[in-house]
Formats: structure tokens, sequence, C-alpha cells
């Protein structure tokens, strides 16, 4: 979502930096470590990004992170509407990552029911990643054609007291899922954080699928999981819970979103803007890969220099 001058401001005092490098981590040192299992069709909400005729609109889910992780990739379920979209019409995919409210914020509008563990007003700018950027590449697998969802939120999403719709009932279209690789991986430290996707669909649109709340096998339960929100760019910085505040009904009152994530740990690393954040760091990763080298190998850097580099980075240095 586009920032005020405000708003940039906010964004830049937040201690997170990515890890730049060339290729992957190999697939021995990383792993899934968030899955929301798979879909349960209740819900499809629009997660599109801005055009010349269609307004930005984000859906985003949460995610913990119990210590200091690289992300190295996700995976997002959707359906692409309408049926007759061809898949090859996905034209780009964008990533944010938010913090919680209070976070990143001003004070609340009044303008939705509750802003409590929402996404914040504003991404948090150095984990923003773009497939026309070159930050992330994308493939596409159709796994159903002609697949029914319940029930739907496109257009429904409105300031208070005209936030509750009940929704805008069924729709029907391919089944994807998007396999995501950050060719600029991520380092988060530990925290509660939100994951939106948005999806450019060239004469369609992506339904981001939900998931069950609580999370079920072959999900990893998430402590502290909370409800899926959404908003567009008329409703923006505030958010709206896509259950609570906008289906209201009692039958499917929350809903978590249909993704995962890929990446590696590093337990023991430093604290972003502590003093000895780069040592410590550094120390965390040649004891847990063997050495300086073979971390930066492992972890796909092109170089110890850039490993280091990625390293100050982080640590805000």
């Amino acid at each position: 979502m586009k920032k005020s001058i405000l708003q940039k401001s906010l964004g830049s005092s937040v201690l997170l930096a990515a890890i730049f490098f060339s290729g992957n981590a190999s697939a021995q040192d990383t792993k899934v470590i968030v899955n929301t299992g798979n879909t349960d069709g209740k819900l499809g909400a629009l997660s599109r990004r801005p055009s010349a005729d269609k307004k930005e609109t984000e859906t985003a889910d949460d995610f913990v992170l119990n210590q200091t992780t690289v992300l190295t990739g996700a995976t997002v379920t959707g359906v692409i509407v309408p049926a007759t979209t061809p898949v090859a019409n996905i034209s780009d995919v964008e990533v944010e990552l938010y913090h919680r409210f209070p976070e990143d914020s001003v004070e609340p509008s009044g303008n939705v029911p509750s802003r409590l563990n929402s996404p914040s007003d504003v991404e948090i700018d150095s984990a923003t990643r773009d497939s026309k950027l070159g930050t992330l590449r994308f493939d596409v697998r159709q796994l159903q054609q002609n697949f029914l969802v319940k029930n739907s939120v496109l257009n429904g999403i409105n300031k208070k007291p005209l936030n509750v719709t009940h929704g805008e009932g069924q729709a029907t279209g391919d089944e994807v899922e998007i396999s995501i690789t950050f060719t600029q991986p991520i380092v988060l430290p530990a925290g509660h954080y939100f994951f939106r996707p948005e999806l450019l669909v060239t004469g369609g649109d992506f339904l981001y699928l939900s998931a069950p709340r609580p999370i079920v096998s072959p999900g990893i339960a998430i402590a502290g999981d909370l409800q899926a929100w959404i908003r567009n760019s008329d409703l923006a910085p505030d958010w709206l819970r896509i259950g609570a505040d906008i289906i209201a009904d009692p039958a499917t009152p929350t809903f978590n979103m249909t993704f995962s994530l890929s990446g590696a740990a590093i337990p023991d690393a430093g604290t972003p803007g502590a003093a000895d954040c780069h040592e410590q760091t550094t120390s965390a990763l040649a004891h847990q890969f063997g050495s300086v080298h073979s971390a930066a190998f492992s972890l796909g850097f092109y170089s110890v220099k850039s490993l280091q580099q990625g390293i100050s980075s982080f640590c805000g240095q």
C-alpha cells in the first residue's frame, strides 16, 4: 500500500533487514516453518495488486516466529475468477509483511469496529518482495478446475456502520497454488507478524482461500493464532476482520488463510540494534553451520563478504 511521508517515517524506524544473496538456501537447511494447512473452501477473499481500473485490495493473516529466522519462500492457495480466466494471466505477485497494530501506526480513526490485533497501518519496508522488481519469483500449479468457494469478499469492504455485508456469495474458478521464492530472503527477529500476498491477474482476480481456524493437520498450530483481516485503498490505513466485521455469521465467525512459509532459523542470532549484534550473529552462524564459509554457502550467499554485509544490514549497523 502506498504510504504518506509520515507513514514512511514510521516504517523507516523498523529494526528489520533483508539479507541479499545470489541463489537459494539448500533444501537441507530450510524447512516449512509456518503452515495453515489445506483450504476449507469456506471463503475467498480478494487479494489484488492495483491497476488502472481496479483498486488495491489486501488480505492478511498472522504468523509467529519464536526466534530469528531467514524466510526463503512461501506458498499461497486461491482461486482465479472468473472461471474463464487463464492461469497464465497471473502477471505479478507481491508480498508484504506487517507488524501488529499499534506498531508502525497512528491513532485509530474510528472508521472500523476495532484495530485490536490487526495488521499495522503500513508494511515493513525492508520485507516487501515483488516479482516485477526481481525480488521474488513464482510458479503456478493448477490444483482443481471449477472449484466452488462458499462465500466471498471482493468489494464489500466498507467503513462502519456499513461494514457488515455477510459476504458476496459463492464464486467458482480454477484453484491454484502459488509457489514463491524470495530471491532476496527476509530476516525477521522473533515476533508476531502478518503475511499479505497480492496478485495481478489480467482480465480476472485472485481470491485468497480460507483455511480452518483453529489450524488442523497437516497445518502447524500457531500460538495465539489471530483471524484474517482485509482492506482496500478506500479503507486504508484501517483494516476489517473478515469474519467478525464483514461476514458476521455465527456459523463461521473467523478465518485463517491458506499459506505456508519456509526458511531457516538462527536460534542464537544477535539482537538488532545491540552493540554486539554483528559479532554474536556471526558467531551463531559459524557454530550452527560449522564455519562462516559453510553458513554463506548453505544459506545461498554469493560470498562471505556478502554474508557479512547481510549481517550488518540485519543488525542495523
